[in-house]
């Protein structure tokens, strides 16, 4: 296997851009499944369906493309790293579940950009513990704090709108929203372990392929603890078998767009990379408003104030986003990678050309195993299973609104793949 030459930091900084745009499409269609909640269906088994459908992406996608032994390697290479990826996967299971919630209370339009406000604290641990924004000039700094201003303005916008309803403020809104900034919070601290990971040099497809697991094993045992045990759950499960597909479907989007997000947060950083992929807000206003009709029950005026919200905190993560950092910052960044690699006995040269896009760790990998193939054509298998039983879910649901959405996101992953494979080989 070829290995992709160092690129220039004005490249990684394009590259990191798109991955995070993509990242926010693909996140926004990951969530439109868990409308389902509407119908009756338990959180906890739409956070678990969803799981589910995320463990076997994480292990089918990671190895389709690198191989087992490629991944394995990276794990040997960097094995203090494994709790972290655990770790991020246990925040990401609570995280998950809340959004479940908020969505029941408050509505996808309205529950995306509230949890969006991971960026901010993303934002602040990765200046905090990763050396982000040291170093940047005043220009920097102003897009970064502007652009955050923005985003918290537009998020209170859109937890004022929840209460313009007819029947006013009431105790789901108020929850919804709670609910929806603790995911928030839960998200923003996770990203931690994802940039301490690629300050190391490992690869995000290795990351994410032990992520799953605290993950998948945290969200079991909520589901089993809220249900009352494991027949509890099962009974729950059956219930939800016609909904199934459609909450394995939303995991699996889920990580399309989550790699893209790991490779954001790996090139330009998870103050830049992070803010930039929360344009899945956008995306999920456009599924809740476009599919699913939700911005219908709102008046005129809180309609408005939902799309001036929006707006405020898109252009608000375009400012962070286009953020650069310059290259006084970068030396900042090699200090904590510096850092890193004396902490745990790692090759700081082998690292930096990880960090630029190099992929030294392909030359070592051995072949790749017949059986590979196979799990891929095990994980059709699964989702063409559970596509026979699978019903139209009792919701409004506009068929022309999803296709067009569809081919948008399908556009992004094309793009954002092509980009990654010329300039870093998925690295």
């Amino acid at each position: 296997m070829s290995i992709a030459p160092a690129q220039s930091p004005r490249s990684l900084h394009v590259l990191g851009v798109v991955c995070g745009l993509a990242a926010g499409a693909w996140l926004g269609a990951a969530e439109a499944p868990t409308k389902l909640v509407t119908t009756g269906l338990s959180p906890f088994v739409i956070s678990l369906g969803m799981v589910a459908g995320v463990f076997v992406a994480r292990w089918t996608v990671p190895m389709a493309l690198k191989g087992t032994g490629y991944i394995w390697m990276d794990l040997k290479e960097k094995p203090h790293l494994v709790i972290w990826a655990i770790l991020a996967g246990m925040l990401w299971a609570v995280a998950n579940t809340l959004t479940v919630f908020a969505i029941r209370d408050v509505g996808l339009s309205i529950a995306f950009p509230l949890w969006n406000l991971n960026s901010l604290v993303g934002l602040f641990w990765g200046w905090l513990l990763f050396n982000e924004l040291r170093g940047a000039g005043a220009r920097q700094w102003a897009k970064v704090l502007g652009g955050g201003t923005a985003l918290l303005i537009g998020a209170c916008l859109l937890a004022y709108a929840t209460t313009q309803t007819s029947g006013g403020a009431h105790r789901g809104s108020t929850m919804g929203i709670l609910a929806a900034l603790g995911a928030g919070l839960l998200w923003g601290t996770m990203y931690i372990p994802y940039r301490k990971a690629y300050i190391s040099g490992m690869n995000p497809l290795s990351f994410v392929t032990v992520f799953t697991f605290g993950e998948l094993g945290t969200t079991l045992l909520m589901a089993v603890l809220f249900h009352g045990g494991t027949d509890g759950l099962t009974l729950e499960l059956t219930k939800a078998k016609p909904a199934l597909f459609w909450l394995f479907l939303g995991g699996f989007c889920w990580v399309i767009g989550d790699l893209f997000q790991q490779y954001a947060a790996k090139y330009i950083g998870i103050g830049r990379g992070i803010p930039l992929s929360n344009t899945n807000q956008l995306w999920g206003l456009a599924w809740g408003a476009l599919v699913f009709g939700e911005l219908a029950a709102l008046g005129g005026n809180a309609q408005a104030i939902v799309l001036v919200g929006s707006l405020i905190m898109i252009v608000g993560a375009a400012a962070i986003g286009m953020a650069e950092a310059p290259e006084s910052e970068q030396a900042a960044w090699r200090q904590a990678m510096h850092r890193e690699c004396s902490r745990y006995g790692m090759d700081p040269k082998r690292v930096t050309a990880i960090m630029q896009g190099s992929d030294p760790l392909a030359q070592e990998t051995p072949a790749r195993q017949w059986w590979e193939g196979l799990v891929v054509v095990v994980a059709l298998g699964i989702f063409a299973w559970l596509g026979s039983f699978a019903t139209r879910p009792p919701i409004h649901f506009e068929l022309s609104w999803a296709a067009a959405l569809g081919a948008g996101t399908l556009a992004f992953l094309a793009v954002g793949a092509v980009m990654l494979w010329r300039r870093t080989r998925f690295s």
